[in-house]
This record gives structure tokens, sequence and C-alpha cells, in this order.
């Protein structure tokens, strides 16, 4: 790819109208995807349905960026040409993530930290060769049991800033992943604190780390229920709590604000995005970064076989138009039916 500026970088993912495919699944997360629609998980199902995604026709007109996993970089096409280079053909950027996963947190019990900061260095100048312009970390929190700790939410932030310090030092836009995840029976106000708290935390660890905010994309969860709440919080709470907690929290210098789906349906995660528009301008952009919420319909439609994949993409393209409509403030859910 062409030398862009990190910050063009950053705002280019977040454009009007546009946002960003998560493509990152490990190889034991999109076993778990293909087990549903019986499909073995091998080095060439996992690059057909990938390159199914990615060579959609006018694709390019909902997704700015798509975050691949180690072995989707690396991989060529049925046309001979790079996935990596499929998609910068279409002036769509290719970003990687770099996170080893989370892992048990030493003298917590239960809670997790996420690993992958050794030679985290070398392997981000290694993806910037192979066309990555930015990147992933994804630190998880729980709520439930006492959980959060204070001491998981300070180690998970600090690993945060170490990886995207190191990401713009590579010249490489970080998108910084703090999910409070919806896990578990507890209310939206119980996920709003939790959220709050942890991105206060983050964003001390960015500005202490050295971090540029402007070459820098949020990512993080929505305000919600947990998904065994008995009391579910409609949309409208959900948008107005999400917005007024990262008017807490968010500097203004941050370009963009890309949401996890976080478990959440398709439909879902659409509203919620449309009703946080709807409300008007926000200091940040607010776009989307989906993987499951952009492509269940399409793994559904697929089932493994070189005749669906038509039927695939145009499943994929319908879901990527609403999630677009939604970025904008756009969408209504009468649109699921048309």
């Amino acid at each position: 790819m062409t030398e862009i500026s990190m910050e063009n970088i950053a705002t280019m993912l977040v454009t009007s109208s546009k946002g960003i495919l998560a493509a990152d699944e490990s190889t034991g997360t999109i076993k778990k995807r293909f087990d549903t629609i019986n499909v073995e998980s091998t080095e060439e199902t996992r690059r057909d349905y990938r390159e199914l995604l990615f060579t959609a026709e006018d694709v390019s007109d909902y997704i700015s960026g798509v975050i691949l996993y180690d072995e989707t970089i690396r991989q060529t096409g049925s046309n001979g040409i790079t996935l990596s280079q499929t998609l910068s053909s279409q002036g769509i950027i290719p970003g990687i993530k770099v996170d080893k996963g989370a892992k048990p947190l030493a003298f917590s019990d239960g809670e997790l930290v996420t690993e992958g900061l050794d030679g985290l260095r070398e392997r981000l100048q290694e993806y910037y060769e192979l066309g990555a312009r930015f990147a992933k970390w994804r630190a998880v929190i729980s709520i439930g049991d006492g959980a959060p700790s204070q001491y998981c939410i300070d180690v998970n932030a600090q690993a945060l800033a170490r990886y995207a310090a190191l990401c713009q030092e590579a010249n490489i836009v970080p998108i910084v992943e703090p999910e409070v995840l919806m896990d578990g029976d507890h209310s939206i106000d119980e996920c709003y604190a939790v959220t709050e708290t942890t991105l206060k935390t983050v964003f001390d660890e960015l500005y202490k780390q050295r971090v540029v905010l402007e070459q820098m994309l949020l990512k993080p969860n929505m305000v919600v229920s947990g998904k065994d709440c008995p009391d579910q919080a409609g949309v409208e709470e959900v948008a107005a709590k999400t917005i007024y907690c990262f008017e807490q929290t968010v500097p203004a210098a941050v370009p963009g604000i890309v949401f996890l789906s976080g478990g959440q349906s398709e439909a879902q995660a659409t509203e919620h995005l449309n009703a946080m528009n709807a409300l008007g301008r926000h200091p940040w952009e607010l776009s989307f970064s989906f993987g499951r919420a952009l492509q269940a319909s399409a793994l559904h439609a697929w089932q493994g076989k070189s005749e669906n994949v038509g039927a695939a993409k145009t499943a994929f393209l319908n879901r990527c138009r609403l999630t677009s409509l939604a970025r904008d403030g756009n969408y209504s859910p009468d649109m699921e039916n048309n």
C-alpha cells in the first residue's frame, strides 16, 4: 500500500457510511462457527469463506477495512493474488489481529489478561510489509462474582497501551478494544459502571504511555444489559447510556469509535448503532467493527458449498448495507424484511 499517515488511515476507517469487518477469528473460533454448519475447518475452507466475503461485489461501498488473522494475511486467493492485495485493490484497508488471546490472570480467580506483547515489535514490522495498516488487540472484562477487580482492569489497560504505542512506532493504527462482556445477569447500570471505570483506566494508561489519540480508534462494547438479565434495556436506553458513558470517558481527539457487536444478533447490533447515530453529531465518528453481526447470515447461506457462494455474498452485502445505513442513522427495523 501507498504510505499514508496514521491520522489519515484512522479517519478513512471511520468515513461516512462505512465500517470495519472483523474477519480475525482464531482457528479455534472459526472452527466453532463452521461446526454450526457442519463444515470442516481447514486452511482451504477458511480461505474460501473469507475470500467470498472479500470479493462480494461493491463491498467497498460499505467496508473501509478488514481485520485479518495471521493465517489470512499470508494466504493467496483462488486468483493467485494475496487476500491482503485483494482488499487493497478495492480501496479497503487491511488490518491484523496481534494479540495472543486472553489467559488466566495470576492471583485472580476467573479473570483474564490478554497476552502477546513478547515479540510484538518484530511482528508488527512483518505485518506492515504484508500490507497491514491497522491492528487490533482485545482485552476481556467480565462482570459477576466480585468481578471485575481493579487489578484486572489495570493490567489489561497497561497491555492495551503498550500494544498501542508499539503499533504507532511501527506506523500502524491501533484499534484499542476493551470489551466488557455481555455474559451474565447484570443490569445495564452495572454494565455502565464497569465500562466507565474501564475506559477511564484505559485512557489514563494511553496518556502515560504517550499514545497519540488522533492516530488510534476505540473498539468498545455498547452499554447493554447482561444476556441473562430478566429486565432487558430497550434500544433508546442503550443508545443514551452508551453515549453518555463515552462523553464522560473518551477524549474528543479520538477520531472514531468502532463498536464490537459482542454477541448481539445482527438486527440488535444494527438497531443499537442506528439509535446512537440518530441522536445527532458526536465528538467522534460512531461506526462498527462487527464480526458475527456482519457474517452470520452469510455463513448460514454458504454452508460450505461452492454453489451457494452467490447466495452467501448476497446475504453478506445485504447485512453490510443495513449496517452502513445504521452507521449514518438511516436504518429502520422494517428494512430487515425487504
